[in-house]
């Protein structure tokens, strides 16, 4: 059994490349973006070719998901906000078009460090989501409450598993850090963790 663990120095580091891909990839993927709207402008007297359009989806997409990742395993200052607003903006991006829906109704602006627990909750709950559902995110007197909802989810219970303790399991993959880092990140941060699992909901508390 391998236990999933890193210490401060070695997470903060992670942070940091990851926010440095992140960073690196989105001004290609965006400057693809704007070329393509000028096309766009260009023949707007016809419509577009699927082929473009498939593009512009597939760049749509990515920087959408880019800009999650970029929360979700990027550095988190401690004294870093980040607005509602912008977290409403990246999960309608990453569920644009998609089988799964986010739900976020919140207006105040939120510390950096929980935005990118709520981000890497939401990946946890977007794996078991196979056949699409909900993600649901509230807080509740200072309890973040992060819900999922949908038929035939796909758990893994020794996945899951890592968000009520230690992040010990006997294999995780890269599709799954998620979890590992979940849990880690909310022990460095202070806050609790829980999650509970049923067949057509999951339930995560932070806070």
């Amino acid at each position: 059994m391998v236990e999933y663990d890193m210490s401060d120095d070695r997470a903060a580091l992670a942070a940091l490349v990851g926010s440095r891909l992140c960073h690196d990839l989105i001004s290609p993927i965006s400057a693809i973006q704007n070329g393509l709207e000028l096309i766009a402008l260009e023949q707007a007297s016809a419509a577009p070719a699927p082929e473009m359009q498939l593009i512009q989806d597939s760049c749509t997409n990515a920087t959408a998901r880019i800009r999650l990742f970029r929360v979700a395993f990027g550095s988190a200052g401690s004294e870093q906000v980040m607005s509602s607003r912008d977290m409403t903006d990246i999960l309608a991006g990453v569920t644009q078009g998609g089988r799964i829906a986010a739900k976020w109704t919140l207006t105040e602006d939120l510390p950096r460090f929980e935005a990118q627990l709520l981000s890497l909750a939401f990946l946890c709950c977007e794996s078991a989501l196979s056949a699409g559902g909900e993600v649901s995110f509230a807080r509740v007197d200072g309890i973040w409450q992060i819900v999922a909802s949908g038929p035939r989810m796909r758990i893994e219970p020794e996945i899951w598993a890592c968000l009520g303790g230690p992040a010990v399991v006997e294999e995780i993959s890269p599709s799954r850090v998620q979890f590992a880092l979940l849990s880690l990140f909310a022990r460095e941060s202070g806050m609790g963790l829980l999650a509970r699992t049923e067949e057509t909901r999951i339930d995560i508390r932070i806070g």
